[in-house]
């Protein structure tokens, strides 16, 4: 199912092109080409469930990189897909409070709301009063979510047939693999309770950060402190650039400091996750998709984020080879390299910059029109797996950091939190 988006995307474009031939403009063609892609991918993710939200969430972050013209379809399309998500009615609920938590789990409760206040992938959250008299969230799994996401999940895999021939130079197949391992971790709630134990523990008391204490945890019920803040999407569409600039450099400082505090890193960075706390703080929330980080960030991606910004080229490319970042038998110029990865750390090389929505088009642009050199670079650099978790979160969070439009010290942030970038 997954297969026919690209196919039948492919087939689109190939009738835009020959419309403009007629007399089309290019502008009328993409709106037209994005629309009905648009349509055809809701129509597949739709059919997907549990998987497709994922996938669709952690999709949704990279819509800063598509001109809004363009983008509006498949954001449309993707808050479709969750607001069409059917609730799990109360006698659902019930059934799988009782299976997890015993026949007697209403009295952990003083109060329960039986109308859910939001949907999730795989589960939905719902309101209570713990018996102590605190306000609590309690997330339920959906019946049968497990089976469903690992359907959609072997659908999934089979990109890698699809993409690897656009990536030579990328082992794809591990890569798929990783994203699977993330998502198929999130079906357990007692590991995510784990988790987010770990980081509450992490961040206790810290001016900056909030994250809720879990109360109660099965493997399909999970029951935490609940959290009242403004949602990042709500920043994201109205918010002020003073509170724009302050909830990116939270954002950014957790995203770096978790794999220093709490050898683990959040690895689901899209705006359902994190709010802005009245007195200041993030709000971090579902730890599901968490991956371990023994020793904090690696020193190599460090030292090779320093190499870039002091433009080091030779030792550059010594050490993406070491790193299979540039995998035996490429052969790629040094100088090359680093005038492919100079524009991705702009971000660090001032004491603030400004992330915008542009800045990342551009980027996006550049790697992906084949008339440019960057084009066989980018084909030329292989995403090691080992790295892969800690860079693709990171890149969602830039793509988080475009949509606030906010100037952030990320120098500062890196200086302090990464080791081999240090001066």
């Amino acid at each position: 199912m997954l297969a026919s988006v690209p196919l039948g995307m492919a087939g689109r474009a190939v009738g835009g092109w020959a419309r403009r031939m007629a007399g089309g403009t290019a502008e009328e063609i993409n709106a037209e080409l994005a629309a009905r892609a648009a349509e055809q991918i809701f129509e597949v993710l739709g059919q997907l469930k549990g998987g497709a939200m994922k996938l669709g969430q952690a999709l949704s972050v990279f819509e800063a990189a598509v001109p809004d013209e363009l983008a509006a379809p498949y954001r449309e399309a993707l808050t479709k897909l969750q607001a069409e998500a059917p609730p799990m009615p109360a006698d659902a609920v019930h059934a799988v409070l009782t299976e997890q938590l015993g026949a007697s789990w209403r009295k952990r409760f003083a109060e329960f709301d039986d109308t859910p206040a939001a949907a999730a992938s795989i589960g939905q959250v719902h309101r209570a009063i713990w018996h102590d008299g605190r306000e609590v969230a309690v997330k339920v799994q959906y019946p049968g979510a497990k089976e469903a996401l690992l359907a959609d999940l072997r659908q999934l895999r089979r990109f890698s047939r699809i993409v690897q021939p656009l990536m030579p130079a990328v082992a794809v197949k591990p890569l798929v693999a990783e994203l699977t391992d993330r998502m198929i971790e999130e079906l357990d709630y007692r590991a995510e309770a784990d988790h987010q134990r770990a980081f509450a523990a992490g961040f206790r008391d810290d001016p900056h950060v909030f994250v809720p204490r879990v109360l109660a945890s099965a493997p399909k019920v999970l029951v935490m402190e609940w959290v009242i803040g403004t949602p990042l999407a709500k920043v994201i569409a109205s918010g002020d650039q003073r509170t724009r600039d302050r909830f990116a450099w939270l954002f950014a400082d957790f995203h770096y400091s978790s794999a220093d505090r709490v050898e683990r890193l959040h690895v689901d960075p899209h705006p359902g996750n994190y709010l802005l706390l009245g007195d200041g703080r993030l709000g971090v929330l579902d730890f599901g998709a968490v991956g371990r980080m023994p020793g904090g960030v690696p020193w190599t991606l460090g030292r090779i984020l320093r190499l870039a910004v002091d433009g080091r080229p030779g030792e550059l490319l010594d050490l993406l080879r070491e790193e299979n970042f540039v995998q035996p038998g490429i052969d790629v110029r040094a100088e090359d390299v680093l005038r492919y990865l100079a524009p991705l750390v702009t971000p660090i090389q001032e004491e603030t910059f400004h992330f915008t929505r542009d800045w990342l088009r551009a980027q996006a642009e550049r790697m992906g029109d084949i008339r440019r050199p960057e084009f066989t670079i980018s084909r030329s650099i292989n995403l090691p797996p080992q790295h892969l978790m800690l860079l693709r979160a990171t890149g969602s969070s830039a793509a988080i950091l475009c949509q606030l439009e906010a100037e952030v010290a990320m120098r500062g942030i890196f200086q302090e939190r990464l080791n081999g970038f240090r001066e």
